[in-house]
């Protein structure tokens, strides 16, 4: 699905040192494993701590997240066919504009390079979406966005107990509250079968690494920037970046 159908999103221009790969590297795969488990090869040593290989995919993965589930959110709020698929739409489009916001400002401090797509993975799934109609584009919908939602929670529970960078924490901090909420609001349309969900939770298909990582940008490309709807209550705000105390 292409991002041009996303009609709230801007354009911003980055500095060449968020576009430019650098020792950084961009993520060779973002799955949910390689997020979890590669937690002490330091890559980089920054003023708000020392960051990670996936500290850096963790900030990719919630960056591209908001670029397949945002225009979702979109859908959902316009073709949903209940108050509470329209209100799991608002929470998506709400949630993901603030973590969005975070990814921007803390991705030039630690030099990482962030998408301006999803994954083939995750434009699939908005595709799949896009092609239903009626109660089963809502049914589609909550089904893929539960599961993926409960695959990430414990990846953000894990960075969080991790990671020693302060802006990586933040995130996910944001993060924990924002998919939180989302699951909540999409277990309240009643479409949640959960036992299906649990089984697609644990066990993901294997898809080739090219499959679920998000393309890299085209150097000096525009970031896009997912920005709140003007009709919607949104508080983006988030904390201040803060340096790490320095360990004596």
């Amino acid at each position: 699905m292409p991002l041009s159908r996303n009609s709230a999103g801007t354009v911003i221009m980055v500095g060449a040192l968020g576009l430019t790969l650098t020792a950084l590297a961009y993520p060779a795969m973002l799955g949910v494993d390689n997020a979890a488990t590669n937690t002490s090869r330091i890559i980089a040593s920054t003023q708000y701590g020392p960051l990670t290989e996936a500290d850096r995919d963790f900030v990719v993965k919630v960056r591209a997240a908001g670029l397949w589930e945002y225009p979702l959110g979109e859908m959902a709020m316009e073709r949903g066919t209940t108050k509470e698929m329209k209100e799991a739409g608002e929470h998506l489009v709400v949630g993901h504009a603030g973590l969005d916001q975070m990814c921007r400002r803390i991705a030039p401090e630690l030099n990482i390079t962030l998408p301006n797509q999803a994954s083939p993975q995750q434009q699939q799934f908005v595709a799949t979406v896009d092609s239903k109609r009626g109660r089963e584009f809502d049914v589609t919908a909550v089904g893929i966005m539960r599961v993926t939602h409960g695959q990430i929670f414990p990846v953000i529970a894990k960075i969080r107990a991790s990671t020693e960078n302060t802006l990586v924490r933040q995130l996910a901090d944001l993060a924990n509250d924002t998919v939180l909420d989302h699951i909540t609001v999409l277990e309240n349309t009643g479409l949640v079968n959960h036992q299906q969900v649990n089984f697609q939770q644990t066990t993901p298909p294997k898809l080739p690494k090219e499959q679920l990582t998000p393309p890299a940008p085209q150097p000096g490309a525009p970031l896009v920037a997912l920005t709140p709807r003007p009709d919607l209550d949104v508080n983006t705000s988030s904390p201040t970046p803060t340096p790490s105390p320095t360990v004596q």
